[in-house]
Formats: structure tokens, C-alpha cells, sequence
């Protein structure tokens, strides 16, 4: 029996997951870690701690399966994005890795866009300069800790440095390279220009590959570590939303997915090289060979529920633990009897800042339009409307693409709800649907490695083969009422922007 194994490296976990070349899931690993905060907006984090986590669980997999490690055909790589990772010319680590979410680039964004100059930076990397990305933080780490700097042998996103950890070789992929402001997305290549622009050595990045090349093989130091057999191939993986793409089915241009976790995304598959002309989306090489993907990002989509529960639902969480019922559904039950667009009040999710449409830290959730007749079950519904209307801003930004969405795969905790996902179908104007998988990222790692390993012809036959629909929702009779409300709801943070600015401001002030 040929298993095929996936990686999956996050900020708080590692995960490791062994399926059958049908798609079964024979053993799933999780090990948790933490990262550090060393000044405010900073977070960094020790690669020892992934591949520490890499063994243990891929250990924990093959005995929990009982296979032997001749029958992993072989392994695929996915996790976190973005992060710095610097070696020196032993490949040993030089600092801690800076993490995705560090914000402490700001300066050196504004160095990239005025060196490169902002239309043709986002003409090549697909994205405007952020701070999240690898570029910025390596400018960054020059500008702040040149004796680090004058060390650097070689750059690795995070989990190209357990494919260094398990193989010895140095390689990347298109779709993590993607991220770094320093690839030519359209052409799927590193940007000479944009290395020559920011000065920064071609002979420090690694040579990239398409998601489901094989790029290296376990080494039998690896092996002894993890149990590996020395020889069994590693193929070039994705980022994490490449790979929760590739683990969803969106491998074809006409499917969506809509994750509604703490944030959200919405991802779609392209089969040309597009760009949003203002950058309010995602541009990336797709894990899918010769496709691209759009992505938008809501950073608060069911943590804004999971906000409302903490906040103000203490009576259902008492009812749900009486009861032993999910205090979700009895807030979600109680909005169920309120009329779509809960009679002119509207929520803005934005309780963390936002991304996408509106790259905004400064931008506050609100309640708008409340009145004497507005009990609980309106704020409830209110949040999943506003939630529901954001996403649907990616939505709407992808179809001004030319992208015109046959089917979105809801998936995450709030996808669970019946009353959400016809919200989304409502809202969206698109089917809504719901898959026979849950194990997002590090399935898609897995089936990638199965179309290196020759188990599957391509990433769209590992897809059909293992994917299948479990219920389907469409449009039914309030998508009128939320035609109605929409264009109020997309009117709000325009009319509002100033004034969260100047509220931010405030209480930056007042924490002085």
C-alpha cells in the first residue's frame, strides 16, 4: 500500500498526516510550540522548534498507521509564509526566524516601493510591498543587525528549511516564493530586477520548482531522526493557502473557497496571471503547474463571532454548558428568526484592522443602524451578515477579474453552520458547498507528494480522486434583501475611515 505523507509547519503547530492513495486518513501528529514577542509588533520564532516538531510527528504517524517506512512513497511540505529564515554558510541558523505576521517593516516598505516604484512592484511580484513579507524583514534585519546580515549564506522560507533539515538540499517552490516580494509571479522565476533593486544576492536564494516536482530525498541522517527510509522523495510543496487550495479542490479556474476560521480567506484559482490594479488582492503562483491564485483576507471573520460569544453571549454559553449544546448554535438558532438585514442594522467586522478591500490597521468594528427595536438575535444575525458581506468584497474584486465563481467550498468552524452557509450562498449568488475533507493544508501537501511520487498524473486526477461534494446549498429568497443592504454595508468604511483613524490615534495617545 502506497501512503503518501504531508507536512504541514504553522505558527503554533506542526501537523503531520499520513493518507492512503485514495485519500483516507490513516494518521494524523500535532505538536504545539510558541513563539516569542520580543518588542511590540514583533514575533519571531526558533526553526529548531519545526523540526524538533517534524520528528516527533512524523514518528508518531507511521506507528500510529503501523506502516512501514518503505511504503511512504513520499513526503509533501506546506506551512506559514513569509518568514525570514537566515543561514550561514554551514547552514547553521543565524537568528530567529521573523514570523508573517511581524509588523516591525513599515520603513522598509516604503523603501521597496520607492526604489522599485509601486506600479511596477505589483506588476511583478503580483502585490504591493507588505509588511508581512520576506523582503521587508530581510532590509529590515541590514538596516538593524548588520553583523547577522554579513553572515547570510543562504534564505529559506520556513518549510523550506525542513526540506534543508530532512535532505540536506537547499530548493523552494513557486507558490511560497510567491510571497517573498522578490519573484516575477507571471514569470515564476526570481526577479533579477528586484534583487538588483534592493541589492540582495541571487547565490542566497534557492532554486524553485513547481509544487509537485520531486526536489530532494530523505538523507539517512533524517532517516535515523525520523523513521523515515533514506531515499524517499520530497517534492517541492506550497504555502499554506496554495496547499488548503490544492486540499479543497480548487484546481481549476470557476472553484472558490471560502474559509470562515478566526480570519477568512477567499481563494480562487486562475489560469492566467492576473492582478488587481489597486493590489487589494493576493497574487501568487498556484501549487497547481502553469495556474495562479487570487486571495483575499478578512483578518476577523469567525473570530468576530467567536468576539460576540466571549462578549456578550455569557447567558447561551451558561444555556449551551447546561444543556451540552454548542453555544454557537444557540446563538446562530436565535438569528434564525430574525428577517435578512436584521431591519437596517449593520455590523463591520473589522475588529483587528483589515486587508482586504481595505488594507487598513487602523479600521474598527461598529454596529450601525441600531435601534429601540433591536434585541440580541439582530446583533447575532448582524455579525454573520457583516462577516458574510466582507467576504463577499473579495468575491466581488475577483469577479471584476474576470473570475466568475461556479462553486465555493465553504470550510473552517463557522462553515459548520446550516444558517451561515446559506447566508454566503445568499450573499455570494454562487452554490455553496461543503467536501468530505477537513484536513486542509497538510492534505494538499500529501497530494501533491502523491503526483511527484507518480500515484496520481496531475494535482486535478489527485483531486477527483480523493475529493468529493457533501451537500450543496444555492441562492434561495433573502437574496433580494441582502441586494438591498450590501451597497449600504460597502458604504460604511469610506464614509467612516477618518474618523477610525483619529479614534486609533486616540487611544494610541492614551496608552503612551
Amino acid at each position: 500500500m502506497a501512503c503518501l505523507l504531508g507536512i504541514d509547519t504553522s505558527t503554533t503547530a506542526t501537523k503531520a498526516l499520513l493518507v492512503d492513495e485514495r485519500g483516507r486518513v490513516l494518521a494524523v501528529s500535532t505538536s504545539e510550540y510558541g513563539y516569542a514577542t520580543p518588542r511590540p509588533q514583533w514575533t519571531e520564532q526558533d526553526p529548531d522548534l519545526w523540526w524538533q516538531a517534524t520528528i516527533s510527528t512524523v514518528r508518531a504517524v507511521l506507528q500510529q498507521a503501523q506502516v512501514r517506512a518503505a511504503d511512504v512513497a513520499a513526503v509533501g511540505l506546506t506551512g506559514q509564509m513569509h518568514g525570514l529564515t537566515l543561514l550561514d554558510a554551514q547552514g547553521t541558523v543565524i537568528r530567529p526566524c521573523i514570523l508573517w505576521n511581524d509588523q516591525r517593516t513599515a520603513a522598509q516598505c516604503a523603501a521597496i516601493t520607492q526604489a522599485v516604484g509601486a506600479a511596477r512592484v505589483l506588476q511583478l511580484t503580483g502585490n504591493p510591498a507588505l509588511t508581512g513579507f520576506t523582503a521587508p524583514k530581510l532590509l529590515w534585519v541590514r538596516e538593524h543587525e548588520a553583523h547577522n546580515y554579513a553572515r547570510i549564506g543562504k534564505l529559506l522560507l520556513p518549510k523550506d528549511y525542513l526540506r534543508y533539515k530532512l535532505t540536506g538540499e537547499f530548493f523552494g517552490e513557486v507558490s511560497d516564493a510567491s510571497g517573498t516580494s522578490l519573484f516575477d509571479v507571471g514569470r515564476r522565476a526570481w526577479s533579477d530586477e528586484m534583487l538588483q533593486a534592493l541589492r540582495i544576492p541571487r547565490a542566497w536564494l534557492p532554486e524553485v520548482s513547481e509544487s509537485p516536482v520531486v526536489t530532494a530525498r530523505i538523507s539517512p541522517a533524517a532517516a535515523q531522526l525520523t523513521g523515515l527510509l533514506a531515499g524517499t522523495p520530497v517534492v517541492g510543496g506550497a504555502g499554506d493557502q496554495a496547499a488548503q487550495g490544492v486540499g479543497a479542490g480548487i484546481v481549476s479556474e470557476g472553484l472558490v473557497s471560502a474559509t470562515l476560521g478566526t480570519s477568512g480567506v477567499v481563494f480562487a484559482a486562475s489560469n492566467t496571471y492576473r492582478v488587481e490594479p489597486q493590489g487589494r488582492l493576493h497574487a501568487f503562483c498556484h501549487a497547481v503547474p502553469g495556474m495562479w491564485h487570487l486571495m483575499g483576507v478578512m483578518l476577523s471573520a469567525a473570530g468576530s463571532l467567536r468576539w460576540y460569544r466571549d462578549t456578550l453571549g455569557q447567558p447561551e454559553q451558561q444555556a449551551a454548558a447546561a444543556a451540552g449544546r454548542d453555544v454557537y448554535e444557540l446563538l446562530t438558532e436565535s438569528a434564525a428568526g430574525v428577517a435578512p438585514g436584521c431591519e437596517g442594522l449593520l455590523f463591520l467586522p473589522y475588529l483587528t484592522g483589515e486587508r482586504t478591500p481595505h488594507p487598513d490597521p487602523d479600521a474598527r468594528g461598529a454596529f450601525v443602524g441600531l435601534t429601540v427595536r433591536h434585541g440580541k438575535a439582530h446583533l447575532t444575525r448582524a455579525v454573520l451578515e457583516g462577516v458574510s458581506y466582507g467576504l463577499c468584497d473579495s468575491l466581488q474584486l475577483m469577479r471584476a477579474l474576470q473570475i466568475e465563481p461556479a462553486q465555493v467550498r465553504a470550510s473552517g468552524g463557522g462553515a459548520r453552520s446550516v444558517l451561515w452557509r446559506q447566508m454566503l450562498a445568499d450573499i455570494f449568488g454562487t452554490e455553496i458547498a461543503t467536501i468530505n475533507v477537513a484536513e486542509g493544508a497538510a492534505f494538499g501537501a500529501a497530494l501533491l507528494a502523491g503526483v511527484g511520487a507518480g500515484v496520481f498524473a496531475d494535482v486535478a486526477q489527485a483531486a477527483r480522486a480523493t475529493i468529493t461534494v457533501t451537500e450543496r446549498v444555492t441562492a434561495g429568497t433573502a437574496a433580494a434583501a441582502y441586494a438591498r443592504y450590501y451597497p449600504r454595508y460597502q458604504a460604511l468604511y469610506p464614509a467612516l475611515a477618518a474618523e477610525f483613524g483619529a479614534l486609533a490615534a486616540l487611544a494610541r495617545e492614551d496608552a503612551a
